[in-house]
């Protein structure tokens, strides 16, 4: 199934923060809740009917509350405002 949003938004594939490791070699769990990240999957477009100014495959920080979580192909994916995209994340 191919999810498209309308306007501003953009659609996501949830994916959890990773784990750090202390020097001493012990883990830290990052909670949902402190750290929000997904993966591009489809992208809106402005009101102008522009493209936004990011690429499907990014891998992004996202914040807000009044986001709309679905379930795509068995996978978690949550639709969000472009202006609740608050990072890019390169490696």
């Amino acid at each position: 199934m191919k999810v498209i949003p309308f306007g501003e938004r953009v659609l996501l594939r949830i994916e959890k923060a990773k784990e750090e490791r202390t020097k001493g070699g012990i883990y830290l769990p990052k909670s949902d809740e402190e750290k929000k990240q997904g993966v591009i999957v489809s992208i809106g477009k402005d009101k102008d009917g522009k493209d936004l100014p990011l690429k499907i495959g990014e891998t992004v920080l996202y914040a807000g509350y009044s986001n709309e979580d679905i379930e795509i192909d068995g996978k978690k994916h949550v639709i969000v405002e472009f202006k609740d995209i608050i990072a890019r994340l390169e490696e």
